[in-house]
């Protein structure tokens, strides 16, 4: 009877003994799964369903309906399949067109919105610069590019300039108007805590200002950045000289009634200002990743 107790004392103590080692190898009382990494929940999948099947099922329809009216009214709109074929016959021509759209749409941007988010922070520390200079931006800005882009061509030549200041002019508000809303909207007294400490003018910029404006400028680079492939294509239509670029070509090909190659040109505008906006959505992610939702441009 002893020698059973005995045994009974010593298995209890073993299981103790396991329960205890159990618990420390597997801590907050979670199971580690046995194959991790393989098991996505039916939640998450059905989530990358929903974020990719409307637009796809939206595209299949608008290509369907496109193929259908094209059949009907062949003078009018081509078919998908003589656009992609156009594409195929000669893409050396499409690629080298692209490239000169994409450097206007690059250097003309880039111009545009640097000068737009330096004349908002000068703006944003010396009120009474607003005062003066927002009227002649306002009329600069309702006055048609149109009409713009051949005083441009007489100024300064038949090259590339006119059409980057063409590009540059269509960007510069919009980024200038989001760039000066974040750089005012700071917390007042974060703020007033600053200047209490005496912060200088470079330190409140450089630590509130700058951090707090970037949701305004990636809003206004959301707006900026396809209307800079507008503005391009734009200069390419009224802006003489240098017969080159998606623009022109669709110019020409208009011109000649060449329905492939014209929707074809456009189609390529399309697919660039995508990749734009996409590669933009990236380099948010990753420079806001403190923020928690999209900031609506103005």
């Amino acid at each position: 009877m002893t020698e059973v107790r005995a045994r009974g004392a010593q298995l209890t103590a073993t299981e103790a003994t396991a329960t205890v080692g159990t618990a420390s190898a597997a801590p907050s009382g979670r199971r580690k799964p046995r194959h991790p990494g393989r098991h996505v929940p039916a939640s998450r999948r059905w989530y990358k369903w929903r974020i990719w099947l409307p637009p796809a099922i939206t595209f299949v329809l608008v290509a369907i309906v496109w193929q259908l009216l094209a059949l009907a009214n062949p003078y009018v709109i081509p078919t998908i399949d003589a656009i992609v074929a156009s594409l195929l016959r000669d893409p050396q021509m499409y690629w080298v067109n692209m490239l000169v759209t994409l450097q206007e749409v690059v250097i003309g941007a880039t111009a545009g919105i640097l000068v737009g988010f330096l004349i908002a922070v000068v703006m944003a520390e010396f009120e009474i610069m607003e005062r003066a200079v927002m009227p002649l931006f306002v009329v600069i800005m309702v006055t048609p590019i149109v009409a713009i882009a051949p005083a441009l061509v007489v100024a300064f030549g038949f090259g590339m300039m006119p059409k980057y200041i063409v590009t540059a002019l269509v960007v510069f508000f919009p980024m200038l108007v989001n760039s000066l809303a974040g750089l005012r909207d700071v917390d007042q007294r974060t703020l007033d805590v600053m200047r209490t400490l005496h912060a200088s003018r470079w330190e409140i910029f450089r630590d509130l200002r700058f951090p707090g404006s970037m949701p305004f400028v990636f809003a206004g680079l959301r707006v900026a950045l396809p209307l800079a492939i507008v503005g391009a294509a734009v200069a390419e239509f009224v802006a003489a000289g240098q017969q080159a670029g998606l623009g022109s070509l669709v110019t020409i090909a208009a011109a000649q009634a060449n329905l492939p190659v014209t929707w074809a040109s456009i189609v390529l505008l399309c697919v660039l200002g995508v990749l734009i906006v996409s590669l933009l959505a990236l380099v948010r992610n990753r420079v806001l990743w403190w923020s928690d939702g999209e900031t609506v441009a103005r």
